[in-house]
């Protein structure tokens, strides 16, 4: 594979790039699914919300556009003074992650669908 003393990771890598590499034409896709089965007044209720966003191309890939714009977004609000926190932050804060939720949703289309249903039995008739 041609990397002498390679770490294991560095080998995966190689051999992904290579095996995995999209070629003119392909798209690639990036599906989530979140599903919270919980209790409220002991009725049982499911909460669900998923993510379907699509690539438009072996460029423009949907991993780029979930993982490269929120990441250029948090940049561009760390350099114009936008993030108050300092140091090394996780994005659990509202004040992070919603002007970016926000900005994905609004230019991009990129945004989770949710609904919550009861669980509750249907009576017997």
């Amino acid at each position: 594979m041609g990397l002498a003393d390679a770490t294991p990771a560095q080998l995966l890598e190689r051999l992904l790039t290579e095996k995995w590499q999209l070629q003119d034409g392909d798209h690639d896709m990036i599906v989530m699914q979140h599903t919270l089965d919980y209790n409220l007044g002991g009725v049982p209720h499911r909460w669900e919300s998923s993510l379907v966003v699509l690539g438009d191309d072996a460029v423009h890939t949907a991993m780029a556009k979930t993982v490269g714009l929120p990441v250029a977004m948090a940049v561009r609000r760390l350099a114009a003074g936008l993030v108050k926190q300092r140091g090394v932050v996780i994005p659990t804060e509202p004040s992070l992650y919603e002007p970016i939720l926000d900005e994905l949703a609004a230019d991009y289309g990129i945004r989770f669908e949710e609904h919550e249903v009861s669980l509750q039995p249907l009576a017997q008739a």
